[in-house]
């Protein structure tokens, strides 16, 4: 089996996620199917066929949720002894060795990855290239632009 690693705040978000879907998108969605069947004919009922459809959505999310959290790796990053190197659940401050930009990210789990705000998941190139690194090293990540070389400025285990 399994198991996915998952940050504890990151677990606290997908519970709250998963309690979002179950207490209040899923009743709306039962009672948005319900006044869609007062309408009559379902055959042509575009509002029926469009709330069942968010209702498959709605169940698939729940089950996924439920399935990996059930089976979650917990990882508390700060309990974590690592001495100043890059491991899972870590915020690492990179500078990009040719354009000098700088860029924060979170390793995280596959689930909680979102680019958006700066969580990049473990399988990822840039992170499997920074994984048991310190600061100061520099990691080279094989991107699909090309061979790109950052050096890790700080390592933080928020």
């Amino acid at each position: 089996m399994h198991r996915a690693p998952v940050t504890q705040k990151g677990a606290e978000i997908l519970k709250a996620e998963l309690n979002e879907l179950k207490t209040v998108t899923r009743p709306e969605i039962v009672q948005a199917i319900s006044t869609a069947r007062e309408h009559g004919d379902l055959k042509e009922n575009a509002e029926y066929h469009a709330a069942r459809e968010q209702q498959s959505f709605c169940e698939g999310r729940i089950q996924e949720l439920e399935s990996v959290l059930s089976t979650a790796q917990l990882i508390d990053v700060s309990s974590l002894n690592v001495e100043g190197r890059v491991v899972f659940g870590a915020t690492v401050e990179l500078e990009d060795l040719e354009s000098e930009e700088t860029v924060t990210y979170q390793i995280v789990g596959d689930i909680e990855a979102d680019i958006k705000l700066n969580k990049i998941a473990v399988s990822s190139p840039i992170a499997r290239s920074m994984i048991g690194k310190e600061e100061g090293d520099v990691a080279t990540v094989n991107a699909p632009a090309g061979i790109r070389e950052y050096e890790i400025i700080d390592v933080k285990y928020i």
